[in-house]
């Protein structure tokens, strides 16, 4: 299989990969749209002239960017809805409140590296339950308006992250194994891939297409708890601005040169290469940065995680 590349790279932005595309009387979602790399992901599909709903935990500061969003980009269908990816309830509210078609989807909310072990009321370790089972829950019930649309695309946000860890099925919620931070991460990052292998599969011939990327290393809040990894130093030059962290998932979002691409992991604006192993953690090279585990594409992973998550969801 050829590896797809574009005339993007690792400093384009999120505004440069949109620039010339018409999404007028389309609609999107973005997750955790109120700050960091959401915001700027909206910005982008706002201004190619998209409806774009901001779903965000907080609707005072979700408010606030769509005020600045439709301000920087005249439009006005910029809008704010109620999304808190831990609570189950608050994803079936959201998508039983969805109208209509719905012609991108960008799962980009989540959080990292949770310094303790906290769990849901179900029992779920946090990490897992928002960035993954939340967004699995939200897509799978958004199933039928991407359908709708005819040639949807579905973008979930993952990390180079995943290559800390697989999902390890026997114990995701870290009832037996003690609790490290970067591994707990890890795993909901490759859950993150693992679902675009999975829905690439089951709903290809809805016309829907789903891919996961990596946003590269970017300073938001999503780094709020700790520092990275103990030993791990970035090569210099690695680090991303909010525009560039963005432009990946942009790309997959509304690019024509992706028209038809699914089930794909893509860094730095191109399909990524594999990683036979984990090298050394010091420093991080852009060949690990951009690299992808071969656990995270695995069609057997990607198969059994999807029955995990229906069974623990209920959403099927």
């Amino acid at each position: 299989m050829t590896l797809i590349r574009t005339p993007f790279g690792p400093r384009s932005t999120a505004a440069e990969v949109a620039a010339g595309t018409d999404m007028s009387g389309k609609r999107a979602i973005v997750t955790g749209a109120s700050s960091g790399i959401g915001v700027e992901t909206a910005r982008a599909l706002a201004a190619t002239g998209a409806e774009v709903t901001l779903a965000v935990r907080d609707l005072v500061a979700g408010a606030a960017v769509a005020a600045d969003i439709t301000e920087a980009t005249g439009n006005k269908e910029v809008r704010v809805a109620h999304l808190e990816l831990a609570d189950q309830s608050s994803v079936a509210a959201f998508v039983s409140a969805w109208e209509g078609p719905l012609h991108v989807l960008v799962n980009n909310a989540g959080v990292m590296a949770l310094p303790e072990l906290r769990l849901t009321p179900e029992g779920w370790e946090t990490q897992f339950a928002v960035n993954h089972l939340g967004h699995f829950a939200l897509a799978v019930g958004l199933h039928r308006a991407l359908s709708a649309a005819g040639g949807a695309r579905v973008v979930s946000v993952s990390s180079s992250g995943h290559l800390f860890s697989p999902v390890v099925f026997d114990d995701i919620h870290f009832g037996f194994r003690p609790y490290d931070p970067w591994l707990a991460y890890g795993q909901s990052k490759t859950a993150n891939i693992l679902f675009a292998v999975g829905a690439a599969a089951r709903w290809a011939d809805d016309g829907i297409a789903v891919n996961a990327i990596a946003p590269g290393s970017v300073p938001t809040n999503l780094v709020r708890h700790l520092g990275r990894p103990s030993g791990v130093t970035l090569e210099d030059g690695l680090r991303k601005t909010v525009e560039q962290g963005a432009a990946t998932s942009v790309l997959l979002a509304v690019s024509h040169l992706l028209e038809g691409t699914s089930g794909r992991y893509f860094a730095d604006c191109a399909e990524a290469l594999p990683v036979p192993r984990r090298p050394s953690m010091a420093p991080v090279t852009a060949e690990f940065m951009n690299g992808v585990a071969a656990y995270a594409l695995d069609p057997a992973n990607a198969d059994r995680l999807w029955e995990e998550s229906a069974r623990m969801t209920g959403v099927y």
